[in-house]
């Protein structure tokens, strides 16, 4: 809402030193959203005068028309000699008045006017268009003609209002009312503590049974609907230049005269209006629902194919216009044009005047249905004031009458639906508790009256809504307005104060760390949408009855491609990997941890819970039975160089290696043992996927899969060759965890170091021979890691070595030769019963 400081103080006598900057301040600190302070005319400098123009010459000799034009400025020039300009515009003709920029003008852009030859000629001045003077869009693209009353030599700069402060404010949707002109003045007097000069109050006639036929019959959708009637309007008036000005800096276009006083009154009052040519209308204004299938061409040429929802006006042929939202074009205000055969002057000289309060909602829908969002629907959307209707067309007509020289007829029509006034009980204490500041009774009931408010009782406050305020319903509504209107900057800073013993769980701070340790290991963390389609689990050769393919569905999805909540996280990180190595990435190590989303067991229906109390437990349950399961997961996808070449030697390729390696670093961060072993699953190459398990309370778990994704599934998504993945569940690994991590303890004793090399069959598996040896070390033993693995002739087909590095170490003692021996000696043995190893040389 665009808002002329000029046009404000006629409504609110501020101070003159206030400034448009002043005010945007004091609004801004009573809750609207004051974008900025244009100020029109800016750079502008005269002088700048009304001319007559007394002579034209068309100068022929040049590729485009120009003329040679002598212009009366009365004694402006200092000479009163008519001044000599050149000009290209060709909308105006010897007689009119126009603006001249005479030597010494600086117009907006620092466009200095000076004396100049040009075209063969001298200029010595300029003659003005709207857009050269920064005026806005005045729809004629050319010089300013103005009326022939206006004295020459006159200053043009307060002829034309150019300059001025204007306002630009984002109304947000509660708060309609300042959509006008009257209501961003209520709030500017309430802000400044001064009087306002409401432009609705306004002597109206009641309604009587002469007025302008009409039949509501859909009151709910239309609750009032007032008509007025004005006739002998002169077809050749023209909006006077005040009105354009004001129009063009609240950002709209002057059309002609009957359209811009409806526009007027609807940027003052707030109330939408539409006048139709009353010749154009055939029999009662009706107001009803659309039937399916009806068609309307509106104002701006297009015939639309009206839905039964659709609110319409209409008349005895049918819908003459779209409530609410736009006319109909077989009604449409003429301009004044010539009849060739008569010679006169024809366009509309008598106009019906709509002012109706339509239901929002019934707006809404329908300006999004037919995409066609129009001044008056904003306005009905967020709530129109619904006693506005009789003041606005009152305000209409008395400027029909003023400015078209018509006669409003003494017959007025008003259909009004019952309604009582809207009240709202609050304790006048409940700012207070709301805000934590005391304001008293006295504080509330006066800033309540200064919204508009009728405000009754003592301790138990009975409010009055206003008819222009919707949106306040309840009790934190009206504490809202106290609240603002005294200053959110008053109110003190004061920290909240959490119970104790509440913080992360320990599922929020595994999180964390998962995610620390995988950037931490080279990892880009890349979160993706949560929708998939069923098409990704074909090409990630899922069975058929794979849990994952068991999809939570959307009512409502976003893309009809994508209808379903993912049930795994790598369709959305093999996407980010393909976009990336789209877009020239070739060495790529991506993460990401999230939920993922698997119908429930049992289907139930969602309740409803109350607004009025908290839910009990079995209502939350009820409610949480009703969602889908939703696990937490963390994946990992790579492809190309996992260590780059360079002068330190020669790099090596991602594998399957590092694809487990990252689930053993998830595990790491629960304090969890992650079993992996050779498997065969869904996307995965059959000889290079481990099966990730963890044991919980005695029972093992999968809890993912890690490996080389299967050549069938790189071809059909895409993908680089070699291309590995990793996804497990955290909620069984959590549970395997040793809970809250501990520090390692250091031991200032030295480490025995023993090598064991076993020989086993090709099948066993080394985490088997590594488990095995572990357990049988005790609890000497501080570390193992295979570092070397041999086939060939001297071990025998079908074996296999494996070569271990055991670490022993005492935390109260330095061991023994012999104790580390009989530690290494120990783990060979179960190694040797529970694999078949036997120590290599032996």
């Amino acid at each position: 809402m665009r808002v002329p400081l000029s046009w404000l103080r006629e409504y609110v006598d501020l101070p003159a030193t206030q400034t448009g900057r002043d005010v945007q301040t004091k609004l801004i600190a009573a809750g609207l959203e004051v974008e900025r302070v244009e100020e029109t005319g800016a750079g502008l400098k005269g002088p700048l005068v009304v001319g007559r123009v007394l002579t034209i010459e068309e100068l022929t000799d040049f590729k485009k028309p120009i003329r040679f034009c002598t212009v009366d400025v009365a004694g402006a020039n200092g000479t009163g000699e008519p001044q000599e300009i050149i000009c290209g515009a060709r909308n105006f003709q010897v007689g009119d008045k126009v603006v001249v920029a005479l030597p010494g003008a600086v117009l907006p852009g620092d466009f200095q006017i000076a004396e100049r030859k040009t075209y063969g000629r001298i200029s010595r001045g300029m003659i003005c268009s709207g857009d050269e003077l920064g005026m806005g869009d005045d729809g004629t693209k050319g010089i300013i003609v103005l009326p022939p009353e206006c004295e020459v030599g006159a200053d043009a700069t307060e002829l034309l209002e150019l300059f001025d402060e204007v306002l630009d404010i984002a109304v947000t949707p509660d708060r309609g009312y300042c959509l006008s002109l009257r209501g961003v003045a209520r709030e500017t007097a309430t802000a400044y503590g001064l009087p306002l000069r409401d432009p609705a109050l306004l002597d109206v006639p009641g309604p009587n049974a002469h007025g302008y036929p009409v039949r509501v019959a859909d009151p709910i959708g239309c609750d009032r609907f007032t008509a007025r009637t004005v006739v002998g309007l002169d077809p050749e008036a023209r909006s006077p230049i005040w009105l354009t000005r004001r129009l063009q800096k609240a950002g709209m276009r002057p059309i002609s005269l009957a359209v811009d006083i409806t526009n007027y009154v609807m940027l003052e009052l707030g109330q939408p209006l539409h006048a139709y040519d009353r010749t154009l209308v055939e029999g009662p204004i009706g107001v009803r629902r659309a039937e399916a299938g009806e068609k309307l061409t509106t104002l701006d040429g297009v015939t639309r194919v009206l839905d039964a929802d659709d609110l319409v006006i209409t008349d005895d042929r049918g819908p003459i216009g779209l409530a609410g939202v736009m006319g109909g074009a077989n009604t449409e205000i003429a301009d004044s044009a010539i009849d060739p055969g008569t010679g006169q002057a024809k366009g509309t000289t008598e106009v019906v005047i709509e002012a109706a309060h339509f239901d929002p909602v019934a707006i809404a829908r329908t300006a999004r249905r037919h995409k066609l969002s129009s001044e008056a629907s904003r306005r009905f959307e967020r709530g129109v004031d619904p006693q506005a209707g009789a003041a606005a067309a009152q305000r209409t007509a008395d400027l029909l009458v003023l400015l078209a020289g018509g006669t409003a007829e003494p017959g007025v029509t008003q259909v009004i639906s019952p309604s009582a006034p809207r009240t709202v009980s609050m304790p006048a204490t409940h700012p207070d508790r709301v805000a934590g500041v005391e304001y008293g009774r006295e504080t509330v009931v006066r800033r309540l009256q200064d919204v508009g408010c009728d405000v009754y009782g003592q301790d138990e406050l009975v409010v009055t809504i206003p008819s222009w305020r919707p949106d306040l319903a309840e009790p934190n509504d009206l504490a809202e307005e106290v609240i603002r209107l005294e200053g959110y900057e008053n109110l003190p800073s004061t920290l909240p104060k959490p119970p104790a013993g509440r913080g992360l769980t320990e599922g929020q701070r595994l999180h964390r760390r998962v995610g620390r340790a995988l950037a931490g290991a080279g990892y880009v963390e890349t979160p993706n949408y949560p929708f998939i389609g069923e098409q990704v689990l074909d090409q990630l050769d899922l069975p058929a009855g794979d849990p994952n393919r068991r999809l939570v569905k959307l009512v409502n999805p976003l893309s009809d491609e994508e209808p379903a909540l993912r049930s795994t996280l790598l369709p959305g990180l093999l996407a980010a990997l393909r976009r990336n190595i789209g877009r020239g990435s070739h060495d790529l190590a991506l993460f990401e941890t999230g939920l993922v989303f698997h119908p429930a067991a049992e289907a139930h229906r969602a309740v409803r819970l109350p607004v009025d109390r908290r839910p009990t437990d079995e209502e939350i349950a009820a409610l949480d039975a009703t969602l889908p399961v939703q696990p937490r997961h963390a994946a990992v996808v790579l492809t190309g160089a996992r260590e780059r070449s360079g002068w330190w030697g020669q790099g090596r390729p991602a594998d399957w290696a590092d694809a487990i390696e990252a689930a053993r670093a998830v595990a790491r961060e629960a304090g969890a043992e992650l079993l992996a072993e050779q498997a065969q699953y869904g996307p995965f190459h059959p000889g290079r996927c481990a099966e990730l398990s963890v044991v919980v309370d005695g029972a093992k778990l999968t809890v993912g899969h890690a490996g080389e994704l299967h050549p069938r599934v790189v071809k059909a998504l895409g993908l680089p060759d070699r291309t590995c993945a990793m996804e497990l569940d955290l909620g069984p690994v959590e549970r395997a965890g040793a809970g809250a991590l501990t520090a390692p303890r250091i031991s200032s004793f030295p480490v025995a170091t023993q090598d064991v090399a076993l020989i086993v069959d090709e099948q066993v598996p080394a985490a088997a021979v590594e488990r095995a040896l572990a357990a049988g070390a005790g609890g000497l033993l501080e570390s193992i890691r295979l570092f070397d693995t041999f086939t060939g002739e001297q071990i025998g087909a079908g074996k296999k070595s494996l070569a271990y590095a055991l670490r022993f170490r005492a935390a109260d003692r330095t061991l023994t030769v012999e104790e580390a021996t009989a530690a290494r000696d120990a783990a060979v043995a179960l190694a040797a019963e529970h694999t078949g190893a036997v120590l290599r040389g032996a």
